[in-house]
């Protein structure tokens, strides 16, 4: 069982139990969080899809943790000019597990 969900602006392949690192969300920790945006879900190999979403369909999630990812480094310059530009971003990030998947 396994279920595409939306959240951040992304989508996600999640399964029951598993540990999903998502975009940062707005909840405490050792919070349940619902994502209602449900774009399809497998219940013993039968596929149901939604147009776009699934009407009443629900994924429940736990919160683990809040973090920030690794550091990348935003590098830019232009040739011969003399125009260099060194920036540092980490993005923030929601750890969830997921508990059940509900049609």
């Amino acid at each position: 069982m396994y279920a595409i969900i939306g959240t951040g602006g992304k989508q996600y392949t999640v399964r029951e139990g598993e540990i999903v690192f998502i975009e940062k969300i707005e909840a405490e920790e050792n919070a349940t969080y619902d994502f209602d945006k449900v774009f399809a879900i497998s219940i013993e190999g039968e596929m149901t899809f939604g147009e776009p979403l699934i009407e009443g369909a629900k994924v429940s999630a736990k919160v683990l943790s809040h973090g920030k990812d690794k550091k990348i480094i935003v590098y830019k310059y232009k040739a011969k000019k003399n125009y260099r530009r060194k920036q540092g971003h980490r993005q923030p990030y929601t750890k969830v597990q997921i508990e059940k998947i509900s049609l």
